[in-house]
């Protein structure tokens, strides 16, 4: 993506490219038509172009923001725009959402950023391919439906990973179970905490009474802010649906850990009467019973079997060990 690419509409369709140099005063369009510049503004060439655009210091200083959140604030007939998509770039992970910044007056829109997206990159390959928005209320809204468009399958990839979790989760839960559901619910309310905001703003937008805002740009706004409101509506359900996987998670340990605390006292309660009759007879004291009978070893050992049969067959029947 450019440093600086500038764009002139006639507001029919027709599209050409001006040079990255002008200011925006100089670039005119027709009667109809409207001028798109986008901007790198962390490059030398986009905040040179800044400086001289001749822009309200309130949009410079909006469009060249450090950290922003998805809002539209209106000052006269300007409305300045800050959205998020999702970062597909190569390497990036889809969370760390790119900010987009728009300034938009009557037959004029700028727009700013830092990291390349995906969705501008597209509304601008439709431009180049003669595809021109007719408004600047019209470029806002592609841009807020590619937006949209670049983040359902992101959104569709964490509900694919969430279905194979929850048919994994059985009588066991291993630890990277557990990392990849902490990994679900981590993007889910990344994504989640900019989608309602982004919803808000684009909102806002379409009830505002903006001249340069047509009707059919306030259905496509409509449009957009609806896809957006789904997707969030998908996260906020991703995010429950991973709460009842982790409780089930947290069942099955539970359960595992009863069975194991189960059986070990039952091990416990069957030794704990042998212990005792075999610590008895081995005190080191006289006149203990059977020391010189020949066979009183046997003895004791059948003595001890039949107190361990007795024990199986009453925690069977009190159910605490199964049978067949």
């Amino acid at each position: 993506m450019a440093e600086v690419t500038a764009f002139v509409m006639d507001g029919s369709g027709h599209v050409e490219v001006a040079g990255a140099d002008a200011p925006l005063a100089e670039l005119r369009p027709g009667e109809a038509g409207f001028v798109w510049v986008n901007v790198d503004f962390v490059s030398a060439a986009g905040r040179d172009w800044l400086a001289r655009s001749g822009l309200d210091p309130i949009a410079r200083d909006a469009l060249t923001a450090e950290e922003t959140r998805p809002r539209c604030t209106l000052h006269g007939e300007m409305a300045l725009i800050n959205l998020r998509g999702v970062n597909l770039n190569p390497g990036a992970e889809p969370e760390d959402m790119v900010s987009l910044r728009l300034c938009v007056m009557p037959g004029q829109v700028v727009s700013s950023h830092r990291r390349p997206l995906s969705a501008l990159d597209d509304v601008m390959e439709g431009v180049r391919n003669g595809h021109g928005p007719a408004t600047p209320g019209d470029l806002v809204a592609r841009i807020a439906l590619r937006l949209a468009d670049r983040a359902e399958p992101v959104v569709a990839r964490l509900n694919e990973r969430l279905d194979d979790l929850e048919d994994q989760v059985s009588t066991e839960a291993p630890p990277e179970l557990r990392s990849e559901l902490a990994d679900i619910r981590r993007v889910s309310s990344v994504l989640r905490r900019f989608m309602f905001p982004q919803r808000d703003a684009l909102s806002t937008l379409e009830i505002e009474e903006l001249d340069w805002l047509s009707q059919r740009d306030r259905s496509r706004v409509r449009e957009a802010t609806e896809r957006v409101t789904r997707l969030a509506e998908e996260l906020e359900a991703i995010r429950d649906r991973a709460q009842v996987v982790r409780d089930q998670i947290v069942d099955v340990r539970a359960e595992a850990m009863n069975r194991q605390m189960l059986v070990l006292s039952v091990v416990t309660a069957i030794f704990l009467p042998l212990g005792l009759v075999t610590g008895l007879l081995g005190i080191n004291v006289g006149g203990i019973p059977g020391a010189e009978v020949p066979w009183a070893f046997w003895a004791v050992c059948g003595l001890l079997l039949a107190v361990v049969t007795f024990q199986i067959w009453l925690f069977r029947r009190l159910g605490l060990i199964g049978g067949k």
